[in-house]
């Protein structure tokens, strides 16, 4: 079972059929949404601040959450998913978006909808993600225009194939 940890009275909230794998911590004012999944060694840490994750979220391997004290909190919409490694410190992530493998989110970012951050990239603090579009490299950049269509479609497909992984896990309790 997941660490699920209460801290300076905030205990997490998690909506309904969330997977959270074994060794997940969750920790604090944390409130996860319905159908997500929060995968092996992730971490998400609302002992500073809070965290809120949307519907249909998957967060994956190892990635890490986190706030500011006082200053910052991590927001992320619906059908995100935060891939392996990721760190997402203090940032706003809207509905729709991929976060790709080691990437990292710095306080006061806001990435907007339709969008893919591309693996290893850095977003830096207070940067605004154009929605429709790829952000890549560090410090990251907008390489290109896509299609909300496009995005939506693929960014959909991922959300659902986390949904059958977890399920796996499920089957086997």
């Amino acid at each position: 079972m997941a660490l699920i940890k209460t801290v300076r009275g905030f205990t997490p909230k998690i909506g309904k059929n969330v997977f959270l794998a074994e060794n997940a911590t969750i920790v604090g004012d944390v409130e996860i949404g319905d159908n997500c999944s929060i995968w092996f060694n992730a971490v998400l840490r609302g002992d500073v601040n809070s965290i809120r994750i949307g519907n249909n979220v998957n967060i994956q391997d190892g990635a890490v959450l986190h706030t500011l004290y006082q200053r910052s909190v991590v927001e992320i919409g619906d059908n995100v998913s935060i891939g392996h490694g990721v760190n997402v410190h203090g940032a706003k992530i809207h509905n729709n978006v991929l976060v790709g493998i080691g990437a990292t989110i710095l306080d006061h970012a806001v990435i907007h909808e339709n969008t893919i951050i591309a693996a290893n990239s850095l977003i830096l603090s207070n940067t605004i993600v154009e929605p429709n579009s790829v952000y890549a490299g560090v410090p990251a950049k907008k390489v290109k225009d896509i299609e909300p269509g496009q995005t939506k479609d693929m960014i959909n497909r991922i959300s659902e194939n986390y949904k059958m992984y977890a399920s796996w896990y499920t089957e086997e309790e």
